[in-house]
């Protein structure tokens, strides 16, 4: 679905113009902390050879009277300029909480909604220029935003499955000198509902403990460092879950 919407508008361009269908305009990851998010929308850029432009939410707001709406369209500008352009942004329930919702910061929230809702929907074509936004919170995203022609695809990006946790822990271990010990079947059993950073932080956990113990030992040779299934053990311990009843879901293709 990704590839679909982000990759095909740019690299069959001939295609979708002869079938008459206009790309996407936006996509909105939504999903817990951790789980690359942002990891997948620089991925996409690099796919479709696309320049990136992230901006954070709360970065973009500013007290000032009309300089977060000045913001936006200098972003959008430099979107157009640089095309193609995928413009990220990070914490979009920050920067466009559903209007109305009172708060200090709510008139100027509000203002910002608007202007992005004016760039996406204005004059001026945004053309190869494809917004992405992340958000923990798709709740209190504002439903302007999420109809036809704006943000058009959902698209949830989970906690790994089982599966998606193995090749985590295996891709950041892989340099790193496991003892025999290790179980990672034991491992992802253990890491049930842990978040893709979270296994990262758990492997990178691990490997200073095994550090620690070789500088408290005063080992002269750094080829005796070895990780312990222990070290995980505690590492686990230590780096807990944001949700540990989460449900299993199968990790994005």
């Amino acid at each position: 679905e990704l590839r679909e919407a982000v990759e095909w508008p740019i690299k069959h361009k001939e295609a979708f113009e002869y079938v008459d269908i206009e790309a996407p305009k936006g996509i909105l990851l939504h999903g817990p902390p951790g789980t690359g998010k942002t990891m997948i929308a620089k991925a996409l850029a690099t796919m479709t050879d696309s320049n990136f432009i992230s901006i954070k939410g709360p970065e973009l707001l500013s007290k000032w009277v009309g300089e977060s709406e000045k913001g936006v369209r200098e972003i959008f500008r430099k979107a157009r300029q640089a095309a193609p352009c995928i413009i990220f942004l990070d914490e979009v329930d920050a920067l466009v909480p559903r209007r109305g919702s009172g708060g200090s910061s709510s008139h100027v929230t509000e203002n910002v909604v608007s202007q992005i809702l004016t760039e996406i929907d204005g004059l001026e074509e945004l053309h190869n220029v494809l917004i992405i936004g992340a958000t923990n919170r798709l709740d209190i995203v504002d439903e302007a935003l999420l109809r036809p022609g704006r943000f058009d695809r959902i698209i949830e990006v989970p906690n790994p499955d089982s599966k998606g946790r193995e090749q985590i822990f295996r891709i950041h271990s892989k340099k790193k000198p496991l003892g025999s010990d290790v179980n990672i079947t034991k491992i992802i059993e253990l890491t049930n509902g842990f978040s893709g950073a979270e296994m990262a932080a758990i492997v990178n956990r691990s490997a200073i403990l095994a550090l620690k113990r070789h500088v408290n030992t005063k080992s002269g040779n750094v080829k005796d460092i070895k990780i312990t299934q222990q070290d995980i053990l505690d590492s686990i311990d230590k780096v807990k879950p944001r949700k540990k009843d989460a449900p299993l879901i199968q990790s994005i293709k």
